[in-house]
This record gives structure tokens, sequence and C-alpha cells, in this order.
């Protein structure tokens, strides 16, 4: 399973970032990574510079094998529980898929 992970100029993109991420989406998606082969994290600021509530964007977009990705999005006050809310999106929207292709 690929991470990658995008941001915009306002979120620092740095290494201790890229690893806090790349260990949020490993421990949450574990029990599917057979199934995906790449994660696409994208993480933008609404507002830019000014303060705002919900203004963190956390897209994450899931390409499982032979499928279409799959597309959650979850919008908070900070990087840490946008990403959170995407990933549990996300985790519900690939185990339904998984579950009607086991059962069909």
């Amino acid at each position: 399973m690929i991470i990658q992970i995008n941001t915009d100029k306002t979120i620092s993109g740095d290494k201790n970032m890229q690893e806090y991420f790349n260990s949020q989406v490993k421990e949450s998606l574990e029990r599917y990574q057979s199934h995906i082969t790449r994660i696409e994290v994208h993480l933008k600021d609404e507002n830019g510079k000014k303060d705002g509530l919900n203004d963190i964007s956390c897209l994450l977009e899931a390409r499982l094998e032979g499928r279409q990705p799959i597309v959650a999005t979850n919008q908070a006050d900070n990087i840490e529980l946008a990403l959170t809310g995407a990933l549990t999106k996300i985790e519900t929207a690939i185990e339904t898929i998984l579950g009607r292709i086991k059962n069909s």
C-alpha cells in the first residue's frame, strides 16, 4: 500500500508530519492493505492563513485493486481531527465495498 501525502502551501508537509500521516493511515487501514494499492491524502486550509471553524479539509482517495477509486472528505478545526474523520469515512466505504464483493 503506497501512501502519498499532498498539502497546500499553508499546511506544513515536513518529515514529522509525513510520518504522522503514514502511521495513522497504516494503523486505520491495516486490515484492508491487501486490497488497497494506494492511498492519497490531500490536506488544505480552506481559509488560508485566516482563522476559522472547520477550515481544515482532508480528502482521502483509496485505490482498490480492480475497482474505481473511493473518496472520502472531512472538515475539522485541526489536521488531526480532519484526518481521523476522513479515515473513519473511507474505512466504512471500503468495508461496504469489500462486503458486497464477498457476498456476490
